[in-house]
């Protein structure tokens, strides 16, 4: 089973979704987490909402990535940032030999009033794509051949070749 961690600031909105849709959509091939580098205390209530209504309910909690770096913590395979650094945000970087990729969602948490069920709506589709991408590739795959498959597919809002590779990769 491979192990990833999905990573952000606050782990209250779309690294929750990634740890939820992984463990939902894997099959039981992924072992998901997410954490972040300054975790808000709790997951954002929209979120919940979101998951519950679509059917993927779980213990989920905003918490520190320090969980993952502490000894005795789960072995993390792959660790995916989902920071949005085209509005500025700072993605944690997480230290260790884990393969690394990026996938920027623009944060539906920022959204305040009448557009942020959409902007959740929005996070939630772009993520369901590509974790779908993500259980087309070979997970066993060489190191470097994934990493580079997997930051392609955050380069992509949902179009596949059919063999799990970022159209735009093609």
């Amino acid at each position: 089973m491979t192990s990833i961690l999905f990573l952000c600031t606050g782990n209250s909105a779309r690294s929750i979704l990634a740890e939820a849709l992984a463990n939902h959509m894997g099959g039981g091939r992924l072992q998901a987490h997410s954490a972040g580098s300054f975790p808000k205390g709790a997951p954002h209530p929209m979120a919940l909402q979101l998951l519950a209504e679509r059917g993927i309910t779980g213990d989920f909690r905003s918490k520190s990535w320090d969980e993952f770096a502490a000894p005795g913590a789960p072995p993390i395979d792959i660790v995916i940032s989902v920071c949005d650094n085209a509005a500025g945000e700072l993605c944690p970087i997480f230290p260790g030999r884990a393969i690394k990729a990026h996938w920027g969602i623009a944060d539906p948490a920022a959204v305040e009033g009448e557009g942020q069920r959409a902007a959740f709506e929005i996070a939630y589709d772009q993520m369901q794509a590509r974790i779908a991408a993500l259980l087309e590739l070979d997970l066993a795959d060489d190191p470097q051949v994934l990493q580079r498959r997997l930051a392609a597919i955050g380069r992509f809002e949902g179009a596949t070749d059919g063999a799990g590779h970022a159209a735009a990769d093609c």
